[in-house]
């Protein structure tokens, strides 16, 4: 009877075994399988030459509409493309590798391919909201740090009144990296980093706060170089600046 017990106690143990021994193995596979997939998300997230399709002609649009591309807008991730990307990068301060991943999605305004690679919900903590206000607060920093805090305001208004604008780009990023439409990204300024008085106007900026009545322009009339610019109309001066439509 005894010897009954311990075979059956034995069978059951090994049942027990083999069981949790499969229970792991699903486990294991399904884990892979998530990883995988999650890879695969990285993977094809991540833009390089010889990708293609519609985030390559995204890319290709903005580049192009920004001075860096002139080839033709047709998705496919060639060797003009990735010479365009690598001036950009060069440009605005990023690693010129001639890879379109994370920091080059942000710096572009592509927030959607940005928060695919963990931007909204990875490591950075970042969303499109915070990377819009850190390239706002960049700008207004380089642009006017020696500005009073509602002349700083003021900068960032006028940049999201571009953004609203149809003669401008429709993002944030787009509006600051347009080619030429700022001294501070020409001469590298832009690279700073900026401080909590920038990060303030920035917000208030995007929380609605316009000092400039809706203007689409400013300059400090002793440095402004362009004739042109003295031909907008006048809205309003703060500090050093003129604001103008």
């Amino acid at each position: 009877m005894k010897k009954i017990l311990a075979i059956g106690a034995l069978s059951l143990a090994l049942s027990a075994t083999v069981a949790g021994a499969a229970a792991y193995g699903i486990t294991r596979v399904q884990q892979d399988a998530t990883d995988t997939a999650q890879t695969a998300v990285v993977e094809t997230a991540v833009l390089r030459q010889g990708s293609s399709g519609g985030e390559v002609k995204e890319v290709q649009r903005r580049l192009k509409q920004w001075g860096y591309y002139s080839g033709a807008v047709d998705g496919v991730f060639g060797s003009a493309t990735k010479a365009a990307v690598i001036s950009f990068q060069k440009k605005n301060g990023l690693t010129a590798d001639g890879v379109v991943g994370q920091a080059t999605f942000a710096a572009l305004g592509m927030n959607d391919s940005y928060n695919a690679l963990g931007g909204a919900n990875g490591s950075s903590g970042t969303s499109q909201s915070s990377s819009d206000l850190y390239l706002m607060a960049k700008a207004i920093y380089a642009e006017g740090r020696g500005e009073s805090y509602i002349g700083q305001v003021a900068i960032g208004a006028v940049i999201l009144n571009r953004v609203k604008s149809p003669s401008f780009p429709n993002s944030v990023a787009g509006v600051i990296y347009q080619k030429g439409a700022f001294t501070a990204v020409d001469d590298g300024q832009i690279n700073l980093e900026p401080d909590r008085t920038a990060y303030d106007a920035a917000r208030d900026a995007m929380n609605g706060w316009d000092p400039t009545y809706g203007c689409l322009y400013y300059y400090n009339p002793a440095v402004a170089t362009s004739a042109w610019i003295f031909n907008r109309q006048t809205v309003t001066v703060i500090g050093k600046h003129v604001f103008a439509i």
